[in-house]
């Protein structure tokens, strides 16, 4: 007599066949949409603050503003003329946050604007058809 797993192992596998579905995108929601807009520019944001602080430490270490500092000096003709006397990184940082903030406020704007013109456009267009697998 032949046990169950030896009677498991002689059956040949089945090929399994992938399903398919086509499914439509007929509606985006409204507040979903603003959130994860929200959620992306406060990310690009915290981005930005940190690019700007990095580069502008870059630039210090590296002597590029004592360069530019230097050839100003020649040009202007002012012997105490310094680049970090105008750019300086508090003020660069306030900058990046301002900039930021503006980033953050049109970005959850932007997003609820596509959301909302997308919902519109359905009314025309149908939808967008979205094709899954399953593997």
């Amino acid at each position: 007599m032949s046990s169950v797993a030896e009677k498991l192992q002689r059956k040949a596998p089945k090929p399994v066949s992938g399903k398919q579905v086509r499914l439509k995108l007929v509606y985006i929601d409204f507040w979903s949409a603003v959130k994860l807009a929200f959620l992306i520019s406060v990310a690009g944001g915290v981005v930005l603050i940190v690019a700007t602080f990095l580069i502008w430490n870059i630039l210090a270490l590296t002597g590029v503003f004592g360069s530019i500092s230097d050839l100003l000096r020649d040009i202007l003709g002012q012997e105490n003329f310094n680049v970090t006397d105008v750019v300086s990184l508090p003020q660069v940082l306030l900058f990046s946050i301002i900039v930021a903030a503006l980033n953050v406020v049109v970005g959850t704007a932007l997003g609820a604007v596509i959301a909302m013109l997308y919902n519109f456009s359905v009314r025309i267009t149908g939808g967008l058809l979205v094709g899954f697998t399953n593997n």
